[in-house]
């Protein structure tokens, strides 16, 4: 799972005024059969009829999952179903007592035939910032609008009886003709009215979203892996056609990076844009699956944010195959979706994840050493904004809870740089010939998607696989409390710490906008009654004018993500003009760009004795 943030700053401006499961050969004659009737949608509520297997006892439990794969939070998806009802093969209504949010006990259950129940959507509720405590993060979510889109993460429409997981499971979905299913899995009706899904068992259903949609998808081949990328944008503004070609580029460069770890033989993206509007999604970002990413992003970004934030959450996500989805511990492989335990090894899990995310970037060309030097930086700043002093695998084994949940953006900072060290420490000691991804190939050889490691044994297998200085190193600072010192672990490459002057944003100020917006008239205002900088004064831009096109070029509501973007490529004294109403009166006011700038913490390659280390690690 990857979160975006990007987006926290310009929010604020809009609203300032899976597991893995081993194969079973249990009652294979038996299977859970659900139909989800996406044609007949009342109240914006989806019916789900299950129709249950052969049950020996009297009371059965089914539940719908608290938490899912990759979420890391209780999100409790069964506050999204109304109206459950159990009848058995007459037709009669069985005794159903709720046991809590995510549960039912059904009586009489010898004789229980179907299940019915309403599903609501999550992207209605979210609320407005996308990361509410009650909020379920957007990708791993579901929409429902009838006629034009339903997000379908199987784990907010489907449950499980208690004991039965391991069952197949038979999905059928009436929808209409018009809309089109997105997804890795194979539909076994030829219709264009109804599609048939089959797994093995409910932990594989989870694993594979459908989104249903007006047709609109691309499909292309890189190195044997077939991938399709499915698109729903609500103006028709993007298609799937339109950032297929750096998706392929990507994915290329990741296979290639890769080499031979990946088995994977079909992949698919399912890209959901958002109006941003108070019932649409607002959690931006993407959630893994084995053959699926899910990504969320808002749709009024301009098209080269888009495809770098597709870049980077879909390459987070793509490298996921690795792990956990390859090398995973026991409580990823037996994971309850209703009392979930957390494994200690988030470190490895997104941290190693994210890290390979931009390793291969540089080392497949799509970034130079300056991109590299500066991601890393940031990420090091941002690590040491956070609790430098709590072991990581404790607050991973914990991270549902506070204080310990708080820290959790911190495997996408300190994480990355776990596994660059790790990285370093390697290619030193291996004369730059081996690094992690050997390691990481080595490890998928040990365990596979279908074997499991034990927590406490983790360490100890990775140290007999590389270096005593491996496991010194995850002992001291993964484990222990103990800070990493980032600056040494660098200069083995012969990189260190320097400073920069960064040109910054002229309409945001870290997560402070200068501006805000009327959401009736969609008009941008500068903000009244605060300091401006000098970028405002130098034209006679006020507090309380609203901005209505600069350079000739229109602004509001609908397009202010072009309005942030374009500012980023002016540069220190562009002529400019800006055309606003101030007190009711429009007027041009002209002059010149004066940037805000501040110094920035970076790093630089600084010791060319090291080159050939450095080189290795980058390039090898």
């Amino acid at each position: 799972m990857k979160r975006i943030f990007f987006t926290l700053a310009v929010t604020s401006i809009l609203w300032s005024c899976k597991t893995i499961a081993p194969s079973s050969s249990t009652a294979l004659k038996q299977e859970v059969k659900v139909n989800i009737n996406l044609n007949d949608v009342k109240d914006d509520k989806v019916l789900v009829t299950i129709n249950a297997p052969k049950f020996s006892t009297e009371e059965i439990t089914y539940s719908i999952p608290k938490m899912v794969p990759g979420t890391y939070s209780d999100d409790d998806y069964g506050r999204y179903i109304d109206d459950l009802k159990a009848f058995d093969s007459k037709g009669n209504l069985l005794i159903v007592k709720k046991l809590d949010t995510n549960s039912w006990s059904i009586t009489n259950a010898k004789n229980l035939k179907t299940i019915t129940y309403l599903v609501n959507d999550t992207y209605d509720t979210e609320k407005g910032k996308g990361f509410g405590k009650e909020d379920i993060f957007s990708p791993a979510g579901t929409n429902i609008d009838a006629g034009t889109n339903f997000m379908i993460n199987m784990h907010g429409f489907v449950g499980y009886f208690q004991d039965k997981k391991d069952l197949p499971y038979k999905v059928t979905i009436a929808h209409p003709e018009t809309l089109w299913g997105a997804t890795s899995m194979i539909d076994q009706d030829a219709t264009n009215t109804s599609d048939v899904f089959i797994t093995p068992r409910y932990a594989e259903l989870v694993e594979n979203p459908v989104m249903y949609s007006k047709p609109d998808y691309t499909t292309f081949t890189v190195d044997g892996m077939d991938i399709l990328i499915g698109v729903y944008s609500p103006t028709g503004k993007v298609t799937a056609e339109s950032i297929t070609p750096d998706m392929k580029t990507m994915m290329t460069a990741q296979k290639t990076f890769l080499g031979k770890i990946n088995s994977t033989k079909k992949y698919s993206v399912l890209l959901y844009l958002s109006t941003m509007k108070d019932t649409d999604a607002k959690g931006f970002g993407a959630l893994e699956h084995p053959t699926v990413t899910t990504v969320v992003l808002p749709e009024m970004l301009p098209k080269d944010e888009l495809v770098k934030s597709m870049k980077d959450v879909v390459s987070h996500e793509f490298f996921h195959i690795v792990t956990p989805l390859t090398i995973h511990s026991q409580e990823i492989q037996n994971f309850d979706y209703n009392a979930p335990k957390m494994s200690e090894h988030l470190w490895m899990y997104e941290g190693v994840t994210e890290y390979f995310a931009n390793l291969f970037q540089i080392n497949q060309g799509l970034i130079d050493e300056k991109e590299f030097y500066s991601r890393i930086s940031e990420k090091i700043d941002h690590a040491n904004k956070m609790n430098d002093t709590m072991p990581f695998t404790t607050m991973s084994a914990n991270v549902l809870t506070e204080p310990y949940k708080d820290q959790y953006l911190n495997v996408y900072e300190k994480g990355a740089l776990i596994g660059m060290c790790i990285d370093i420490i390697i290619r030193e000691k291996s004369n730059g010939e081996r690094g992690i991804l050997d390691l990481m190939h080595k490890l998928s050889a040990e365990y596979g998607v279908s074997k499991a490691f034990n927590d406490n044994e983790l360490f100890a297998k990775i140290t007999s696989l590389t270096y005593p200085e491996v496991g010194e190193f995850l002992t001291k600072y993964v484990s222990g409390s103990t800070p990493i010192p980032y600056n040494e672990y660098l200069a083995k490459v012969g990189v260190t710490k320097s400073t920069e002057k960064v040109a910054g944003n002229v309409f945001l100020k870290g997560k402070s906008p200068y501006i805000s917006v009327n959401h009736q008239t969609k008009e941008i205002i500068v903000l009244p009654n605060i300091t401006l900088i000098d970028f405002y004064k130098n034209i006679d831009l006020r507090g309380g004018d609203i901005i209505i096109a600069i350079n000739e070029k229109l602004y509001s509501l609908d397009n202010i993500y072009d309005m942030i973007s374009d500012s980023q490529n002016w540069k220190e004294n562009d002529a400019i003009s800006v055309k606003i109403k101030r007190d009711g009166k429009e007027m041009t006011l002209k002059g010149k760009v004066k940037l805000p700038y501040e110094e920035k913490d970076s790093l630089e390659a600084t010791d060319k004795s090291k080159n050939t280390l450095k080189n290795s690690w980058l390039k090898g």
